[in-house]
């Protein structure tokens, strides 16, 4: 586990999912970066070794003066799923480069946004490894 927390570390997550996508997301949905309520941050949360599962979050932090409101968060895994600028896949197949030759990803799923707090909504990700 400690491995793969340095592996995945915060400075990490953020090279493969930069700040900057969030405004790309939102211009693309929107045409206007500054319309969208929260910011986007890929965090490693943990490896299950027994179900030899990688679990990453996909945190939604409430951007000043907007509401982090949970019916426009609980549709997003659907949206991030296939939206070409969040790029799951592409997540996903970078991962893989950086675990190297130790072990391949597989399948992975989003799972129901969680209300984390009022400021902050959480969307699983999970990667099972091969």
């Amino acid at each position: 586990m400690a491995d793969m927390q340095k592996l995945f570390s915060d400075d990490v997550c953020k090279k493969i999912f930069p700040p900057e996508r969030t405004d790309a997301f939102f211009e693309a949905l929107f045409g206007d970066a500054s319309e969208g309520s929260y910011d986007i941050e890929l965090k490693f949360a943990g490896f299950d070794e027994t179900a030899k599962t990688l679990h990453f979050e996909l945190n939604l932090h409430e951007r000043p003066g907007c509401c982090l409101a949970c019916n426009l968060t609980y549709g997003l895994p659907e949206v991030f799923s296939r939206h070409p600028v969040i790029n799951i896949n592409g997540l996903v197949k970078e991962i893989n480069a950086i675990l190297g030759d130790t072990c391949e990803t597989g399948d992975w799923r989003l799972g129901s946004t969680r209300s984390t707090s009022k400021n902050l909504h959480q969307i699983p990700l999970l990667i099972t490894l091969q």
